[in-house]
């Protein structure tokens, strides 16, 4: 199936869709892409990546997401490590990455105004109309792949392996029930995205939208009041949305928020990143009991989900199984621990074929046990089989030989009526090994020095989690899908220091 799309004031029929996807399909055809090949996509959202998804997929065509804001270098690595065959990319982005294109990749290049009506005289692409389409595949049910951003180091790529035909069936019917109740979108909803497609929360949702047949709101970007304006006026039933955003939308005047009728709305997905409980509390009282969360990662798939009335019930959670997934708590002696005990987090999603980190064997073995992955969270899950996730084990400090956890800390910070947001980490300590540190957002208008912030804390949290060294700052660096750059926050002070923690 294919949506109906809503891109700025145009209106894409399903057809018009199903016919874009064709021409691209027809395209990588002739350039010898195959079952099993790959393709990188340097794209805006637009129908243009919209319909190079659904030609990929139907195809088993391995498909690698850039961010458009890549440069030459950043580009060259992405499509040297992948294999990529082919580059679909808006045409004012090729100058500036042409330098990081290998030669054997071909460029197909899409316009940067796209309307149904070009497609219809088919004036792009050129390349490949006069061929057959790719066949349909059998084996690639799931074919991004996804390029964990981590700390340190190059990215690692995520490529899911082939599975059998006699099992594709099985797979796919489990994954749809996974996403279908992660983003609750059905043929008769409209959804909204104006994040990104290039992450892979964000593709999974436009996979979704598209494997329904539903109609797709799709935006270049976010801005707040433009978000309240688009579900008022195409009485949008799905959205998604993550807590960089909520910030914004809660920091819209009361006046204006009150203005939009929102009532449309049954289901805001959000599971790019965590959402502080006040945050998350401000908008369930505002939206209503719509919104909600998925655990996952690139690597294992959604793993947990919780709804507003399960959160509200379990402040803090990231909610139970999913699905027919796995969950497990282990010590730092490699044993499962108890009900309540915090240890790193293992999981198992079926409903996704197994991975590979293209050309990194060792580090997709470093990280499994038992047939489980962890990506380094620590949390442990409560009598009611709820997941509650502590910290990143990456993030956790260790100061005087005692772990500390960030996100707690970042919690009663968020709490301050003065904080908008707010990174906690560890800094080089001669006495302790590390001390915490915290950088501080302020709201605008607001003041607050750290001797007030140590205070307050003190009357929440123990003394040797507050932070000793705090510093303001106008702005911290986030990722499009809201988790903080704390590698940039934390390198300054660990220059020049041999060792890391």
């Amino acid at each position: 199936m294919v949506p109906s799309l809503v891109f700025g004031n145009q209106h894409w029929r399903k057809q018009d869709v199903a016919l874009l996807a064709e021409r691209i399909s027809r395209s990588l055809n002739a350039l010898g892409v195959k079952e099993g090949g790959t393709v990188a996509a340097m794209l805006r959202n637009s129908p243009s990546y919209v319909a190079t998804v659904i030609a990929c997929k139907r195809a088993g065509v391995y498909l690698v997401s850039l961010n458009w804001h890549f440069k030459a270098g950043e580009v060259q690595f992405l499509l040297e490590d992948s294999g990529a065959q082919a580059l679909v990319v808006h045409e004012d982005l090729v100058e500036t990455i042409r330098a990081g294109v290998p030669a054997q990749v071909a460029l197909l290049v899409a316009p940067l105004h796209e309307d149904a009506d070009s497609v219809a005289r088919q004036e792009w692409p050129a390349l490949g109309q006069q061929g057959e389409p790719l066949p349909d595949s059998q084996r690639f049910p799931f074919n991004a792949v996804v390029y964990t951003s981590g700390t340190t180091g190059k990215p690692k790529g995520v490529r899911r392996l082939p599975v059998a035909p006699q099992v594709r069936a099985e797979i796919d019917a489990e994954a749809a029930k996974v996403a279908q109740a992660v983003y609750g979108t059905t043929p008769e909803s409209v959804a909204l995205l104006s994040a990104p497609m290039y992450h892979s929360a964000t593709m999974s949702f436009v996979s979704h939208a598209c494997a329904r047949g539903a109609t797709l709101v799709l935006e270049p970007g976010f801005k707040a009041e433009r978000t309240l304006e688009l579900i008022a006026q195409h009485r949008v039933t799905h959205a998604y949305l993550v807590p960089t955003m909520y910030q914004r939308l809660l920091a819209l005047p009361a006046e204006v928020r009150a203005r939009h009728d929102l009532g449309s709305l049954q289901q805001v997905s959000s599971t790019g990143s965590p959402c502080a409980r006040e945050l998350k509390l401000r908008m369930i009282d505002w939206f209503g009991p719509v919104v909600t969360e998925a655990y996952g990662s690139s690597e294992a798939g959604y793993t947990t989900f919780i709804t507003a009335g399960e959160w509200l019930a379990k402040p803090g959670s990231a909610g139970k199984a999913l699905g027919s997934a796995q969950l497990s708590i282990v010590g730092d002696d490699g044993q499962e621990l108890p009900r309540g005990e915090i240890g790193l987090i293992y999981v198992r999603q079926p409903a996704m074929p197994d991975f590979t980190y293209i050309g990194r064997a060792q580090d997709r073995e470093n990280i499994s046990r038992d047939g489980l992955v962890t990506l380094g969270d620590m949390g442990f899950i409560d009598d009611d089989g709820y997941l509650f996730i502590c910290d990143r084990k990456s993030d956790m400090v260790i100061s005087g030989g005692v772990n500390i956890y960030p996100a707690e800390v970042e919690a009663s910070i968020l709490t301050m009526d003065e904080v908008s947001d707010v990174a906690v980490f560890g800094i080089p300590d001669a006495e302790f090994g590390e001390a915490m540190a915290a950088a501080v957002q302020l709201k605008p208008g607001c003041r607050l020095d750290p001797a007030t912030l140590q205070q307050r804390l003190r009357e929440k949290i123990a003394n040797y989690k507050i932070p000793q060294t705090i510093t303001f700052h106008d702005s911290l660096p986030r990722e499009d899908t809201g988790k903080i750059f704390k590698r940039l926050l934390r390198e300054p002070y660990w220059a020049g220091v041999d060792r890391r923690i």
